[in-house]
């Protein structure tokens, strides 16, 4: 398997996984120290991943396995 295959395929994962997912959640945390207080505070983010992203992902993923390995 070449890199080219190897894209090919990681793209295509990663346009279905957006698809069925249509996002992820992280947590971003902030902290303080003040002398003896400690201050913590956790931020919940949400990305969400386009439908048109995981479907172009997903076409230039079919594109690349095609017609990314043919040899001239």
């Amino acid at each position: 398997m070449n890199a080219v295959k190897i894209a090919a395929i990681v793209l295509i994962l990663a346009g279905v996984l957006g698809l069925v997912y249509g996002g992820f959640t992280y947590t971003k945390t902030h902290k303080a120290k003040l002398g003896s207080i400690e201050l913590s505070i956790k931020d919940k983010q949400t990305v969400n991943i386009p439908v048109w992203a995981g479907v172009g992902a997903i076409a230039i993923g079919g594109a690349l396995l095609l017609f990314g390995s043919k040899k001239s």
